[in-house]
């Protein structure tokens, strides 16, 4: 049977009275409408004062003119980089986009700094922009901690409406669910043939196995669970029922109604770094690129490790005799603890660390197998009593992985990376588990940011994969940024 195509326009005129419905409801789930004034005025001053201040003092001839030109530079490559979209403002981005976007207003000062002929020492020039990129990183932070605050009473999310064969759509709406670093909330599903769904999750409407005869049928269905869920986003999840023509025609319908349509290409804990759209004779093509395993990226990770090794083990030589004392005189034993160790493919290595423990803590700790708080591989308590009282404050403060710096400049480990595992535990690791030992272990790692011991065992392994699949030597300062934060908050180290 021949196919007709239907333009855009006669789907919408079909389905005319569920597309008014949808343009009438949707917006519930907007952001604070202070975000993007807040964030555009921020930047202006913050690159307006201390311009205009600094090259007043330095007796320039036109200070309101560079001031002006730098707060209009800055908020215009902002603008560029789509820091202001909607979708993007008060979202946890982390500093070095913010870094990254500075490094480009530098550039384009400098290009205008020769066209002017405007002559302030560099170095003045250079310090007058810093309070920007200071200002403009605390006005992320400050909208992001409003609007986790305002997700957490469920407030500014995007409310989701997932189209999918009821497998696949369940697989969907359980990875949303059990992940708390995105805004969707999912508010009705739309299975796409019959099949049960255990989820809970309202079904807001059905589709017909095969394309329905009538084109629209799926537009009208699609636009009237819209309407009826207040949804924001429609995402589709993959299946062999959602052909490429069938999604086409939802896709007009939910277009022509102001709406967002996803589709989840089936790919989970994927970096989009990691990802390029083609098209290939008319098709949509998504390229996934090999993690990075060589290049210039592996050899400035491998000397921030051992400068950063160095510098450390140098720098905080005082403070390891203070702990190695204080261990020494809060309980018998040595002030050292070394343990062996899985490192980079299977190699085993002794790792060191501060004792926490008493020293016969390894031969009780078959006596607590049944106190065992983890539901996996790894042996946690909460309330250990084979802890000394200098080794809860050690562990609070995870001073305890200091000397783990002896480790790093050995080059058996790294700053960041997964968490190093025991031989007893790697005895057990099945073939997707056994991936994380393609890398060097660290001292730090997504682990480390992201709740410790608070986390369940297939937390940790997904952490640790999603850290070998898409490493990339900007993350790693990343994290090493963000473990302070989580050793000043100390959740699940214990």
């Amino acid at each position: 049977m021949r196919h007709v195509h239907f333009p855009a326009q006669r789907v919408a005129r079909t389905a005319a009275d569920p597309a008014r419905a949808v343009l009438s409801t949707r917006r519930l789930g907007d952001k604070a409408r202070w975000y993007l004034p807040a964030a555009v005025t921020a930047d202006f001053l913050g690159a307006a004062i201390p311009v205009g201040l600094v090259f007043e003092a330095a007796q320039q001839v036109r200070p309101v003119y560079c001031a002006l030109g730098a707060a209009l530079a800055w908020t215009g490559v902002q603008a560029m980089r789509h820091r202001y979209a909607s979708r993007v403002l008060g979202e946890s981005r982390g500093v070095l986009p913010v870094v990254h976007d500075w490094l480009i207003l530098i550039g384009v000062l400098a290009v205008a700094r020769v066209v002017t002929g405007e002559s302030t020492p560099r170095l003045s020039a250079l310090g007058a922009l810093v309070p920007a990129l200071l200002i403009t990183v605390a006005c992320h932070k400050l909208t992001y901690r409003h609007l986790f605050a305002a997700r957490r009473e469920a407030h500014a999310v995007s409310r989701v409406l997932v189209i999918g064969e009821p497998d696949a759509a369940e697989a969907v709406i359980a990875h949303l669910a059990a992940r708390t670093d995105h805004p969707y909330v999912v508010v009705g599903v739309v299975p796409v043939g019959a099949g049960a769904l255990v989820s809970g999750v309202p079904v807001a409407a059905r589709l017909e196995g095969d394309m329905p005869e009538a084109p629209h049928g799926d537009s009208i269905a699609v636009l009237g669970a819209v309407a009826s869920h207040h949804a924001d986003l429609v995402l589709v999840a993959p299946g062999v029922r959602i052909t490429g023509e069938r999604l086409r025609r939802v896709a007009w319908a939910l277009h022509d109604a102001g709406l967002e349509l996803a589709v989840f290409p089936g790919l989970v804990e994927v970096s989009a770094k990691r990802l390029e759209t083609l098209t290939a004779g008319g098709l949509a093509v998504l390229r996934v690129l090999p993690p990075v395993s060589r290049g210039v990226q592996t050899v400035l990770k491998s000397l921030l490790d051992r400068v950063g090794a160095g510098i450390g083990l140098l720098v905080l030589s005082p403070v390891f005799l203070g702990i190695f004392l204080a261990i020494r005189a809060g309980s018998r034993g040595p002030g050292f603890y070394r343990q062996q160790r899985i490192g980079r493919d299977g190699v085993p290595f002794v790792m060191w660390k501060f004792r926490t423990m008493v020293v016969d803590a390894d031969a009780r700790k078959s006596e607590l197998s049944a106190a065992n708080e983890n539901d996996g591989l790894m042996f946690k308590m909460r309330r250990d009593p084979r802890v000394t009282r200098v080794g809860r404050l050690l562990r609070r403060t995870s001073m305890d992985e200091l000397p783990q710096l002896f480790n790093v400049l050995a080059g058996h480990m790294s700053l960041v990376g997964p968490r190093p595992p025991l031989p007893e535990e790697v005895a057990q690791y099945d073939e997707v588990e056994l991936r994380r030992l393609t890398v060097r272990p660290g001292m730090t790692g997504l682990w480390q940011i992201s709740g410790r011991s608070d986390l369940s065992w297939d937390e940790t392994i997904q952490l640790d994969l999603q850290y070998v699949d898409n490493w990339s030597f900007t993350s790693d300062v990343d994290v090493m940024g963000r473990t302070l934060r989580a050793v000043v908050d100390g959740r699940g180290a214990y």
